[in-house]
């Protein structure tokens, strides 16, 4: 999809998050940024901070107090933006429309809940951020058109964590796109999407990243620009381990890993887009633009050992049992056929003679489940073999360069954390990560001493 030489090469698209749009004087340093950068001639927003938490609640159903509390935060949330814009009638009346839908499908929620009505309700947090972005750059004297991205962003039928049809994508951005990019500021929507039948999907939460990704990809743009709360990728979340460095330059493997394995600043499929066609990301912060970022390219000179921690929280351990397996075939292929049959991707894998130990990773999807495990799987799977679930689980993760080849790697992590109970280990599978699964509650612990004793000595 990416051509040799692309008519948009010289432009970028640039992806602002929640907190990047929280309010009226977030979204002007964003507008500050766009403006100092005449080749940024998309821009993808997520829903203004806390937001889309709040849809999420409404859609898992509530009481009508409850109801009504956050629907008035949402409220107090856009017109906070609306009352400091010189507004015309016409914004106000278009959020309060919205705010009406939300309500209505709410109240739908309250009575039956649904992953498809789950989808439509959230996807109202980006549509409000960007009719008011659109009109706060207007307001500054800039030509700026608002952009529904499900015109364009065609997906398949899996509410809540949704797949674009990558293809389509493209011949529809170029076709709908392009000719506007000389012309003007395209303000439109991460996150969400449309399936066959209308009906409005996203793409899991962190989404909007991928959706900037996507459009580079689509249309041969110059670069990626990922604006959040932290100027860049560090060696571990800076609030977990205040003594955490900034990358400043990371190969899109790397980077790859950290996102797969929890680094909260990039999505996970993020990367994809930009390493089939070889696009530089940079990832800074909205709040302080000067400061510097990451860059995430193809390669990077001597990389080191140890590039960066990881964590993932809400991990499930099941481990399975049976006799069936010793000596036989069949039974992990089994198992993974039901898995697969219930929508369940596994994460990290051990396997002994009698026993498979598995993780289930419960983030990053809007659906209103909140677990993988549901009695139909149990039930199955319990007729194979006997079942064990561990539940509030943490992956750690460390990402490195060339890590199964290293001498004396596991006696200096393992040292490190000998006062820990790690639960499961992945190693020597993938050379730029080892994978530790700790409980829950030691999580920030284990981090705070792998990045004292691997960053810090």
């Amino acid at each position: 999809m990416c051509a040799v030489s692309s008519p948009n090469s010289q432009y970028v698209v640039a992806k602002f998050g929640g907190t990047s749009v929280a309010d009226f004087d977030a979204m002007n340093n964003c507008a500050d940024i766009i403006l100092t950068n005449a080749n940024v001639r998309i821009v993808v927003l997520s829903a203004s901070a806390g937001v889309t938490n709040l849809l999420v609640a409404l859609a898992a159903g509530c009481d009508s107090d409850k109801r009504e509390n956050c629907l008035k935060q949402i409220r107090d949330i856009q017109y906070a933006i609306i009352e400091r814009l010189n507004t015309t009638n016409v914004i106000r009346e278009e959020i309060e429309r919205l705010l009406e839908n939300i309500e209505m499908l709410s109240e739908a929620a309250s009575l039956a809940t649904s992953d498809a009505l789950t989808d439509e309700l959230v996807s109202h947090g980006e549509v409000m951020s960007t009719l008011l972005f659109v009109e706060l750059l207007r307001q500054r004297k800039t030509d700026a058109e608002w952009f529904d991205i499900r015109r364009i962003m065609r997906t398949d039928g899996i509410f809540g964590q949704a797949e674009p049809d990558t293809l389509q994508l493209h011949i529809s951005a170029m076709e709908h796109l392009h000719p506007r990019l000389k012309n003007t500021i395209i303000i439109t929507q991460g996150f969400i999407g449309r399936e066959e039948k209308g009906r409005t999907t996203t793409l899991g939460r962190g989404g909007s990243d991928y959706t900037a990704a996507l459009l580079g990809e689509a249309l041969g743009l110059q670069r990626v620009d990922i604006w959040t709360d932290v100027p860049g990728i560090y060696t571990t979340d800076p609030r977990v381990a205040p003594a955490a460095k900034r990358i400043d330059k990371i190969a899109f493997d790397e980077a790859a890993e950290m996102a797969t394995f929890g680094a909260k600043i990039l999505h996970p499929a993020t990367l994809l887009p930009a390493i089939r066609c070889g696009i530089p990301v940079f990832v800074g912060s909205s709040k302080e633009p000067k400061a510097g970022g990451t860059v995430v390219c193809d390669k990077t000179k001597n990389p080191p050992l140890y590039r960066a921690l990881t964590l993932r929280r809400k991990q499930t351990l099941l481990t399975l049992h049976s006799l069936k397996m010793l000596h036989a075939r069949g039974f992990l292929a089994e198992v993974f056929t039901l898995l697969s049959r219930h929508n369940i991707s596994v994460d990290l894998i051990t396997t002994s003679e009698v026993s498979i130990a598995l993780t289930l990773d419960t983030t990053g999807s809007t659906s209103t489940n909140g677990s993988l495990l549901t009695n139909a799987l149990l039930t199955e799977l319990s007729t194979l073999c006997r079942v064990e679930v561990e539940e509030d689980m943490a992956l750690v993760a460390i990402i490195g360069n060339e890590l199964s080849q290293a001498k004396g790697l596991g006696k200096e992590i393992f040292g490190t954390l000998e006062s820990f109970n790690i639960r499961m280990i992945s190693y020597g599978a993938s050379s730029h990560n080892v994978c530790l699964l700790v409980p829950g509650k030691d999580a920030e612990q284990v981090i705070q001493t792998l990045h004292r004793g691997l960053f810090e000595s």
